[in-house]
């Protein structure tokens, strides 16, 4: 039985974790997301939410740790996870991660793998590697400090402390916080939205921002260009001007 459930509907996919009650990180489960995260990339899937209930997840499994300890290969679930947060990051299409309960650790790294975060009121996340005497193994350290900025970043991971949903909304580490009770809906309302528009512009400002990462201004300027001028020929961008030229709303169809 998959410990994840992947389901459609009006071309938002839903990649439901369900390994209750607190969705803890094992080798199965993140071989589940990985596979979601494949079905995901049909063209058909025009946008996509991750959610796990009643908790997002708490992170890894520890009682697996102890098995790697005399391993000089390391924890090995770290770097599988890392590679499905990756693959989830590259999907070419928006995401949004439906936080409830808690996303703590890997729990938190995969929800940073979304494009958006959107919180439950009564949510929280954090990265307590510390208190293991660890840090951060699935790209926590990276998109953490991405998201908030140094300086918050190094506050949460080094006291290992949960923070609150509003408090993740105020420094940029949730981009929605919702009522009780109601955060996979505004999530699902939200997704449904952008599966309207042109995935593939959207698919080309995710590309780009990575891409010109660390460019010199000529540099970026110039793969800017090549990704406007890879959609100007796209039936979307067509689409698109005549609709506003003839004050429509466009139709798109994410080609």
């Amino acid at each position: 039985m998959s410990l994840v459930e992947f389901s459609v509907d009006r071309a938002v996919g839903l990649l439901t974790l369900n390994r209750p009650p607190v969705n803890a990180l094992n080798g199965e489960l993140i071989a589940d997301i990985s596979s979601a995260i494949t079905q995901a990339r049909d063209p058909a899937v025009r946008a996509v939410v991750v959610t796990g209930a009643p908790n997002f997840s708490v992170g890894a499994d520890i009682k697996g740790f102890t098995a790697s300890f005399d391993s000089s290969a390391g924890e090995p679930q770290a770097a599988e996870l890392g590679d499905a947060v990756r693959s989830l990051e590259k999907l070419e299409k928006p995401t949004i991660a439906a936080v409830r309960g808690v996303a703590l650790g890997g729990g938190l790294e995969l929800a940073m793998g979304c494009d958006y975060r959107y919180l439950d009121e009564n949510a929280k996340v954090g990265q307590p590697e510390v208190l293991l005497g660890l840090v951060p193994g699935a790209g926590g350290t990276v998109r953490l400090e991405r998201l908030v900025g140094y300086q918050s970043a190094k506050e949460i991971m080094m006291s290992g402390r949960h923070v609150a949903a509003d408090e993740a909304l105020a420094v940029g580490l949730a981009d929605e916080v919702v009522p009780d009770g109601r955060v996979l809906e505004a999530a699902l309302e939200a997704a449904a939205a952008w599966a309207r528009g042109a995935t593939r512009a959207f698919a080309a400002v995710k590309q780009t921002l990575v891409a010109t990462s660390g460019l010199t201004t000529d540099e970026a300027l110039a793969v800017e260009r090549a990704a406007f001028n890879d959609l100007f020929a796209t039936y979307d961008a067509r689409e698109g001007v005549t609709a506003f030229l003839e004050k429509r709303s466009a139709e798109f169809e994410g080609r």
